[in-house]
């Protein structure tokens, strides 16, 4: 069967089987068509494909410039992934990716503000027009809430609890997660509901998203990017969004949370994943210790 017919389908069990997320699934598919056309253009069948042939796949992705050790590991995810809906669909019984060693990568502690950055960032925005009325309530809500961007983007208004002082996320994989307000998100999402969202939401529009663009239509993430960068530049504030996110966990477990709660929060499947917060805490302890302590 031909490489790129295969990844055709797989593209359509990752949307409509697994229902994974469409950037994931962006990423993946794109992989996949590209490892097909490899099979296509060297004469060899997917079905058959050794785990020694797929190592030179990889290494004929490197080109003139050596592959980093995380690129080579989302390439394996992806023929993993490709493997296993193969055999699920009855076309191999065996996974050959399997065969081939997976590289160890460091794992990269995220970039974290000061909570006293955090506030800049957010005193910096212009509250005197609808959009910056918009724009304090997106970024404070991620970061009151520890929200991805995308769970932002396509927030809706029936996934909103004030009076109970909740929001219900949908995150990676379509799962849902109850994320309490806090007071300051629930004040500056009361505004920008009675105040700002009425005077962006165009005629008889009935768009249910909450943050909405100058059209009227649903904010994108691309959109929130571009503000974001343009408050954070006014602000003398380095990040990005999702920059916001790693803050929210640091300060939650720098006050004392513990991480099984910062977990549900985040929406992380896996406690490992929220784990590495502890360990940027662990360098704040050490920096401190080598600042004020007379041995450090």
């Amino acid at each position: 069967m031909g490489g790129k017919k295969l990844a055709a389908e797989y593209e359509g069990y990752l949307r409509n089987e697994l229902r994974v997320a469409d950037s994931t699934a962006g990423t993946y598919a794109a992989e996949a068509r590209r490892f097909g056309h490899w099979l296509d253009e060297s004469e060899l069948d997917a079905l058959t494909v050794k785990g020694v042939e797929l190592e030179t796949y990889v290494a004929g992705r490197s080109g003139s410039e050596p592959l980093s050790a995380r690129t080579i590991s989302r390439i394996f995810s992806t023929l993993r992934s490709f493997f296993g809906f193969m055999r699920k669909a009855g076309y191999r019984k065996d996974d050959p990716s399997m065969d081939v060693e997976r590289p160890r990568i460091g794992r990269h502690l995220p970039e974290v503000l000061e909570l006293s950055e955090v506030e800049r960032f957010l005193d910096s925005i212009d509250l005197g027009s609808a959009y910056g009325l918009r724009d304090r309530t997106l970024f404070e809500l991620i970061y009151s809430c520890g929200l991805r961007v995308s769970e932002a983007a396509h927030l809706e208004l029936s996934q909103i609890f004030l009076k109970e002082g909740l929001i219900r996320v949908r995150g990676k994989g379509d799962k849902e997660r109850l994320v309490p307000l806090g007071d300051e998100a629930e004040r500056w999402l009361r505004t920008y509901l009675h105040e700002g969202r009425p005077i962006l939401l165009k005629g008889p529009s009935h768009n249910d998203r909450v943050f909405l663009n100058n059209r009227g239509e649903g904010l994108s993430r691309k959109g929130m990017w571009k503000r974001f960068k343009g408050i954070a530049s006014r602000a003398d504030v380095n990040g990005k969004i999702h920059t916001l996110r790693h803050s929210f966990a640091t300060h939650l477990l720098r006050g004392g949370a513990d991480l099984r709660s910062v977990q549900e929060l985040l929406g992380h499947a896996d406690i490992s994943t929220t784990q590495i917060y502890t360990h940027l805490n662990q360098d704040d302890l050490e920096r401190a210790h080598r600042a004020y302590h007379p041995r450090g």
